[in-house]
């Protein structure tokens, strides 16, 4: 416990508290019952909702505002999230000197490589010694590649274990607060990969017809994958993105939502408003606080601090 009369500092507002008494300072974690990550897996069957939006600037603000260490996997094979985090240059530069991506967690084939009088093979990375980019401090990247889409990944070949594996090997656990997984807008053995590496999932829901049926069906398929896997695995909200309140359809999908069984107090009450500048500034690398936007940044900031009390909870 706590004694009285020392001050506690809550650095990351999921974990991390320091104690200070004037004479040392030392660490108590996660309600004193020793640390504590969380993988959150950022998850819908339909593109165009802002899904890469929100992992990102959800990765970027935990850094910012709550000063916790976050790991963002990019596991869509578009890897729209490493775009928006790396220039082209940077990351050509990168992969030219080797460093590794999210292809390196899942091929585990030996690599061709030529050689004076043949090809030879060479072994795969050991998952422990795929470093993570570093993008600033505290805030980590697995950057996504084009090449995922050459792997094929079947039944019983154990590949969708090995992000999981993979977060295991490297002390995630021991290295980050939130570890958060940008993931393909399709049902396909990337998005198992992720759900089973996960605690939890978050789904970003542009507020259209087309959108509310998709999270029917998302729910559906989620269900089905832990039953088969028998995986538990929570949604620990719905958020809605590319906003605009004075319309109709965003009245009617809040309505939906709030009245839906199933999705009852799962609606975020902050969420992102549209923007066409956002989607511009992404292309340079720019995320939410680094415009001059309020609205946005109100709204990012709201997303964050719900999001650390559900997972918490």
């Amino acid at each position: 416990m706590v004694r009285r009369g020392i001050r506690v500092v809550v650095r990351c507002k999921r974990q991390q508290l320091t104690v200070e008494d004037g004479l040392y300072t030392h660490w108590i974690v996660d309600s004193f019952g020793g640390v504590r990550m969380t993988v959150i897996s950022v998850v819908n069957m339909k593109g165009g909702v802002a899904k890469t939006t929100l992992a990102t600037n959800l990765a970027d603000t935990l850094v910012r505002r709550h000063q916790c260490k976050v790991l963002l996997v990019d596991l869509d094979p578009q890897f729209n999230a490493t775009q928006c985090l790396i220039s082209p240059e940077k990351y050509v530069k990168a992969r030219s000197a080797g460093q590794p991506t999210i292809v390196n967690i899942f091929d585990d084939a030996p690599m061709a490589v030529s050689a004076v009088g043949g090809a030879k093979s060479q072994a795969p990375l050991v998952l422990k010694d795929i470093k993570p980019w570093k993008i600033k401090e505290n805030f980590d990247l697995v950057p996504g590649d084009l090449e995922l889409y050459r792997l094929e990944m079947g039944g019983g070949q154990g590949r969708e274990q090995r992000l999981k594996r993979y977060l295991e090997a490297i002390g995630a656990d021991e290295k980050y607060d939130f570890v958060i997984i940008d993931t393909p807008p399709t049902p396909s053995h990337w998005m198992m990969a992720a759900l089973l590496a996960s605690d939890g999932y978050i789904v970003p829901v542009k507020p259209e017809p087309l959108s509310r049926t998709g999270i029917d069906l998302l729910r559906g398929v989620v269900e089905r994958f832990s039953q088969n896997y028998g995986h538990p695995i929570e949604c620990i909200g719905v958020v809605l993105t590319i906003v605009e309140t004075n319309t109709l359809v965003y009245r009617e999908a809040v309505d939906f939502l709030d009245k839906n069984p199933v999705w009852a107090g799962k609606r975020y009450a902050a969420s992102l408003p549209k923007r066409v500048k956002l989607a511009r500034a992404q292309g340079n690398q720019a995320l939410i606080f680094d415009l001059d936007d309020s609205d946005l940044k109100r709204g990012i900031a709201g997303i964050a601090k719900e999001f650390t009390e559900r997972a918490d909870g």
